[in-house]
């Protein structure tokens, strides 16, 4: 039997001083519940669902299933597509917590402003570092979700001062001034070459814009723009055209808005409103964000895209992030069913050592399995079934690893 979920240190990957919060905040278990199903989605792509459902074609299972492990192309959302946005959201939720905790320890405002500081250029480098390995030379890319973090962690970081009012204006201006400069941006040319920066014909004939939705079209849009300028500053194998996936630095910027969404849902539930008024809080944020973000692309505002994380994407995520926290925090922290979640508690716990341990060691852990239980023990169930059979085992090493350092206390911090 599982042991019952019991609070473990404080990972976070946000913690801010503090204005002044008189005692330790308790750890709600449904945040690391929360963020453990987020990096377990993260970890599970060594599933190879995609194989699986290449290996059955007819089955209408397997292709749902493969869909929700991939991102969409570009405009929608699968359950892939909520990993980072739920990453981001998880840190600000956590800043109100680890405010009390910081000020509980009696940290000195300086001290805890220079932590900030060395926790932010960490994490932009070891965004860069986990993008940079295989590769000839340092592979100066900031999409990489933790990048992402850091890059608008001290912005983060400050506005945990301020009240909830600025906190939503600072929401507003960054969202409102984030699509003004992409409506801005000058569009592509007729005799613009998409095949140039990556983007196939047919391609942009299934998932490209047409009209004022061509200011956020992939790879010719004001982020890509930016890139073409700003990473060539850095030394390369060669010069930065595109990114294939469509992903930018600039992204870093709605990210942010994502994280003061959860900031605003740290501070709810660090309020004094009853655990019910919390919950309908949550429930009429996400359906609010839900409806408004899928407005703004149905009116043509902007498209719903995570790659860009465009502003209605922020809306849009942001509603699922509500709901999500809101489901975990009334079944765990409230009606107190938690035990069913202790493998998630697991690893949403050492959530920056489950993120590294997927990104260096889940190639190690694969290709050792079958050196040591040989070749065939993956096939029992015939070959199609190979990669999720391979990948299950895979994963299962990877969460043991991880329940080792929970049971020690090893708990990875930055």
């Amino acid at each position: 039997m599982n042991p019952p979920i019991t609070p473990a240190p404080a990972i976070a990957v946000a913690e801010p001083i503090a204005a002044a919060a008189p005692a330790k905040a308790a750890r709600l278990a449904s945040i690391d519940a929360y963020r453990g199903l987020v990096m377990f989605l993260l970890m599970a792509e060594v599933l190879s669902l995609r194989k699986v459902s290449q290996a059955f074609p007819d089955s209408g299972l397997w292709k749902f299933l493969s869909g929700h492990q991939s991102h969409v192309n570009w405009v929608g959302a699968s359950l892939h597509d909520l990993i980072q946005p739920s990453f981001s959201f998880l840190v600000g939720v956590a800043l109100p917590f680890s405010i009390a905790s910081r000020a509980a320890r009696g940290q000195s405002p300086r001290a805890i402003t220079w932590h900030a500081i060395g926790r932010a250029l960490t994490l932009v480098l070891l965004g860069v570092f986990l993008r940079s390995t295989s590769r000839g030379i340092t592979n100066w890319t900031f999409e990489d979700t933790l990048s992402q973090i850091g890059l608008g962690y001290g912005f983060l970081f400050a506005l945990g001062f301020r009240p909830v009012r600025d906190q939503w204006i600072a929401l507003a201006a960054i969202l409102a001034g984030y699509w003004v400069a992409f409506a801005l941006y000058p569009l592509p040319g007729a005799d613009f070459d998409y095949t140039r920066v990556g983007v196939a014909q047919d391609w942009l004939a299934a998932h490209g814009h047409t009209g004022f939705a061509a200011h956020w079209q992939k790879n010719s849009n004001l982020a890509w723009a930016f890139d073409t300028w700003f990473l060539n500053l850095f030394p390369r194998e060669r010069p930065f055209l595109f990114n294939g996936g469509g992903y930018a630095t600039l992204s870093f910027i709605p990210t942010l808005g994502t994280m003061i969404l959860g900031l605003l849902a740290g501070n709810v539930l660090r309020s004094g409103r009853t655990s019910g008024e919390k919950l309908r809080w949550f429930a009429v944020a996400g359906v609010a964000g839900l409806v408004a973000g899928a407005a703004l692309g149905w009116l043509g505002v902007c498209p719903v895209a995570k790659r860009i994380w465009t502003p209605s994407w922020t809306v849009f995520s942001g509603g699922w992030c509500f709901l999500l926290l809101g489901a975990f925090y009334g079944v765990i922290d409230v009606l107190k069913h938690g035990r069913w979640a202790f493998a998630l508690v697991v690893v949403g716990a050492n959530s920056i050592a489950a993120y590294l341990i997927a990104h260096l060691f889940e190639s190690f852990i694969h290709k050792n399995l079958v050196t040591h239980l040989g070749p065939n023990v993956f096939r029992s169930f015939g070959a199609g079934y190979e990669p999720i059979l391979h990948g299950a085992a895979t994963l299962f090493v990877m969460w043991l690893l991880l329940h080792w350092m929970y049971r020690r206390k090893l708990f990875l911090k930055i």
